[in-house]
Parts: structure tokens; sequence; C-alpha cells
């Protein structure tokens, strides 16, 4: 699903996922591990319309992190390897 969402906002600034398989996936994801999972991609995340829809937006701020320090998502700050 992370390469869907992916392959959307790199032509647009935001996804939006309505449809019920699709949602069933995210359901089971407390909000907490979908936020991580958002973050660790360099997104934003909003659960609206009482949970029938999802929306994934590109995090400027992450961007500019990204940009500012060559690291491409923030597990690659780990001090423990």
């Amino acid at each position: 699903m992370a390469r869907v969402i992916a392959q959307r906002l790199a032509i647009r600034p935001e996804h939006f996922i309505t449809h019920p398989s699709e949602l069933k996936l995210f359901r089971a994801v407390n909000d907490g591990e979908l936020r991580r999972f958002a973050e660790a991609h360099g997104w934003r995340v909003v659960r609206r319309v009482g949970g029938r829809q999802i929306e994934f937006y590109n995090d400027a701020k992450m961007r500019q992190e990204r940009a500012r320090t060559g690291r491409s998502r923030p597990e690659d700050e780990r001090q423990d390897r």
C-alpha cells in the first residue's frame, strides 16, 4: 500500500483512501502506528468522515529536513548502527 500512496503523492500533494478494501487495511492499525507509518515516508495522515476516509499528504516539513540533511527517512538518523 505504501508504494501506491507514494506513486499518487508523486503526482498530487494529497491522496484519499476511500475504497472499503483499502480502508480495511488501515482500520486494523491504531492511530499511533498509522502516524509513524506516514512519518517514516515523509507524509502526514488525517482520518476523516468518521473513519470512512483517510487522507495522506506530502509533508513539506519532512521534505525540507531531507533537503537539509540528505537523509531520506527519520530512521536514517538512528544512532544504534
